[in-house]
């Protein structure tokens, strides 16, 4: 103050008051401009971070709002305006709800119709029998198939892994090396077993290696339908062989027709396009394996569907899944603070802050020089296809390799496990999308694990009763196959629900615990048919309800944490 200026003189003329009253409260006004944002906001930080984003400086702030800063700023809207947590406008975001049952159901059979071709080629098999009692042409069969399944297991999660990334010419590049390759190896592996076998079983064996890996291409890159139209020679040859029997010339003809087919179509789609289209056009086929846009402004760095498959004699490779589901926009339980984009708003006329739109998210492309995902990764994925493809043969087989019965025992049962694959793959989404609407609907981690673990039970008890009516409708219409007694028909129960939480926890990318539970189950099994200990039904059930148990256990302590369903 200058010298003689009495003590009570202001340092500037004051404004002048309205005639009606007194002037409306800045930060009122503000408040009332921004009051969606502030409202959700679930710490003031949040609205520091908008202000200082709309270029507000804390000497505009002092001479407009008279408080010091922009965190003394954002304390007082967060203070006057009451939470709230707005839902999104329009229906919940929900990309597990994009697969069909029909859809789904085609997959399982898809699975199950390779299956036929043992019917067509069952002459070719003969011989003498081996030291397990089953003829000498199906042990390169078995060989060769357990080695396919194993490889194409992990090749097809290293091409999911690409096309997540958003790199299908990579992924494509993956399947045109891998399936070759596991193809060969298959192959090598069933010769070195042949023994006695006659040379049309070794060539029969070199067959199917060829078809799993073109199969597994084009279950990888969505063609289904195609798979399904090449296969149509063989089911047709297979469905008249049980009406009337076909001479061997045939049936050569017929087989040799469906494996060619479908190994030119994997040949078609991943060779090389002509003409290349715009780089961030790739991505993977197929609704069900689309990469989703993750409502919460982040994209999934791995493909996140979860399209299932058992192992049994006939299918094909499973399709991993290793990513989390995104938590959806909305959804508070477990909510961390600073959860939201406080920097999403932009600046309205006259430095005036708005309140932030919609964001929009641009579909994931390939970055130059961005490393792919690490060979390693996929080998959880290799050693869960070789564990549940050898309990599947035990399933299929055990009284027939301890000698003890036909494979007719247990074969209505194999096909029916296969055929449940489709309805498993539909209940795996149905139980993803259950607990993301569990995330929108419930506030505490208590209330969330509730719901988690009822939809789990819904789902697991309606695979389980859609595989006892498969089971019950095979062995009806299965020749000559006796009655399922209660001790195997439990077994297999089991056994569904080994497979059915191994690839719950395998779409949640949890694949370590279900591999090593897996192999586990499929060595136990093993050792006990090597060293003749029990009978096939009474070690399977006690093998089977282990590891079922098990990955119950698992499942519950990993699924019922609310960061995993992210």
């Amino acid at each position: 103050m200058p010298p003689g200026t009495r003590a009570d003189a202001l340092p500037s003329i004051p404004r002048q008051r309205t005639p009606g009253g007194a002037q409306p409260d800045p930060i009122d006004e503000l408040a009332d401009r921004l009051d969606d944002f502030v409202a959700a906001a679930v710490h003031p930080d949040e609205i520091a971070a908008l202000l200082e984003s709309d270029g507000l400086s804390d000497d505009q702030i002092r001479e407009r709002y008279g408080v010091k800063n922009s965190f003394a700023l954002a304390e007082e809207l967060y203070e006057r305006v009451p939470r709230r947590y707005p839902e999104p406008e329009g229906p919940p975001h929900d990309r597990w709800r994009s697969a069909g049952l029909l859809g789904c159901l085609l997959r399982g059979i898809v699975f199950a119709l390779p299956g036929l071709g043992y019917v067509l080629g069952a002459p070719f098999l003969t011989g003498p029998r081996g030291d397990f009692g089953l003829p000498a042409g199906t042990v390169p069969l078995l060989a060769g198939a357990l080695c396919g399944w194993t490889w194409n297991q992990g090749l097809a999660h290293r091409a999911y892994s690409w096309l997540g990334l958003g790199d299908r010419t990579a992924a494509r590049r993956a399947l045109l090396v891998g399936a070759p390759t596991g193809a060969l190896l298959g192959t090598l592996v069933a010769l070195a077993v042949a023994g006695t076998a006659t040379p049309a079983a070794a060539l029969f064996a070199t067959g199917q290696s060829c078809y799993l890996a073109a199969a597994t291409t084009l279950l990888v890159l969505g063609h289904e339908r195609p798979l399904l139209a090449a296969l149509t020679p063989m089911t047709a040859g297979a469905a008249l062989t049980l009406v009337h029997p076909l001479p061997e010339v045939l049936r050569l003809a017929l087989l040799l027709a469906s494996l060619t087919g479908v190994t030119l179509l994997a040949l078609l789609k991943v060779l090389p396009p002509r003409s290349r289209g715009p780089a961030g056009g790739c991505g993977p086929v197929g609704a069900d394996r689309a990469v989703p846009r993750a409502p919460s402004g982040r994209h999934p760095t791995r493909h996140t569907a979860a399209p299932p498959s058992a192992q049994p004699a006939g299918s094909h490779a499973a399709h991993p899944a290793g990513t989390r589901a995104p938590r959806p926009a909305g959804s508070r339980a477990a909510q961390p603070a600073g959860s939201r984009a406080a920097g999403a708003a932009r600046v309205g006329a006259g430095g005036t802050p708005t309140a932030p739109g919609r964001a929009t998210h641009p579909r994931p492309t390939p970055t130059p020089g961005t490393p792919g995902p690490a060979l390693t990764a996929s080998l959880p994925y290799a050693l869960f296809g070789l564990g549940s493809g050898v309990l599947v043969v035990h399933a299929a087989l055990g009284d027939a390799l301890t000698g003890a019965a036909t494979t007719a025992v247990a074969a209505p049962a194999a096909v029916a496990l296969t055929l449940s694959m489709g309805p498993a793959e539909y209940l795996l989404h149905r139980f993803r999308s259950g607990s993301l609407a569990g995330l929108r609907s419930t506030t505490t981690p208590t209330a969330f694990r509730r719901t988690t673990a009822r939809t789990l039970i819904t789902c697991l008890t309606a695979y389980l009763t859609t595989l006892l009516a498969l089971t019950l409708a095979t062995t009806a219409l299965w020749p000559h196959a006796p009655a399922t007694d209660p001790t195997r028909l439990t077994a297999l129960l089991l056994l569904g629900t080994v497979m059915w939480t191994g690839l719950l926890l395998q779409s949640f990318g949890a694949i370590t615990g279900a591999a090593t539970l897996c192999v586990l189950a499929a060595l136990a099994q093993t050792l006990a048919l090597a060293t003749r200990t029990g009978t096939p039904p009474t070690v399977g059930l006690a093998v089977y309800g282990t590891a079922a148990t098990a990955q119950c256990v698992l499942v519950c302590a990993l699924l019922g944490r609310a960061t995993a369903h992210r």
